[in-house]
């Protein structure tokens, strides 16, 4: 009776467990659902952006995974993914939209979304370990990218695999200025580019996965 008693016991602090794992579960996805929502909306302020986040969400999953990274970094880099351009949502429409090349002045305050979208999450406890990546997604291997000009390791990894899913995006899509480039002049520029623009590592793995999964 003992014995029974405790196993019952028991068998309600499981049941209670697995109630609440239910219940974060459900709140983690809505939390992510809203987020996309938010990124989409913003996204479609411009055609030729539209599905751009969730494109490079695609890619950058991609690396992940060829990586073998573990669920809870997967997680981490999904979300940053999804995030990495939020801070367009601080450039002005005739920035944003514009229908040609932008001179320098337009150019150096597009380039400060990634310094807007860090600042827009900093404050959102449970995703200021994502700052980071969203911050340095346009940093280059070699130092020469922005805002902070870093290299190398000194990128953060999930901001490497988001500069290459980034990139390979914007190559393959239309734009104002610019047609669509083919896929496999897409991948041809990522290879080209390993080494200085791209992480040598993370730039093979993409091209592997890429034209294994979509050949």
């Amino acid at each position: 009776t003992e014995d029974l008693e405790m196993y019952q016991a028991l068998a309600n602090q499981i049941a209670i467990a697995i109630e609440n794992a239910s219940l974060y579960k459900e709140l983690d996805e809505l939390f992510l659902s809203s987020i996309r929502a938010i990124v989409e909306a913003i996204d479609a302020k411009d055609p030729y952006t539209k599905g751009h986040s969730a494109r490079v969400v695609e890619y950058a999953l991609l690396i992940g995974e060829g990586m073998e990274l573990d669920k809870e970094s997967l997680k981490d880099l999904e979300l940053s993914a999804v995030l990495h351009d939020v801070g367009k949502i601080g450039i002005p429409d005739r920035i944003l939209s514009k229908p040609g090349l932008l001179n320098d002045e337009e150019y150096s305050y597009m380039k400060r979304h990634p310094e807007f979208g860090a600042e827009i999450v900093e404050p959102i406890k449970k995703l200021q370990g994502l700052v980071p990546n969203i911050l340095h997604h346009h940093e280059k291997f070699d130092g020469t990218g922005y805002p902070m000009g870093l290299n190398g390791d000194n990128i953060p990894l999930v901001a490497r695999i988001i500069a290459i899913a980034d990139s390979f995006d914007a190559m393959t899509s239309d734009r104002p200025y610019r047609p669509r480039m083919d896929v496999k002049v897409a991948l041809g520029e990522i290879k080209k580019n390993r080494k200085t623009q791209f992480d040598p590592e993370l730039a093979d793995v993409f091209v592997s996965k890429f034209e294994r999964q979509f050949k």
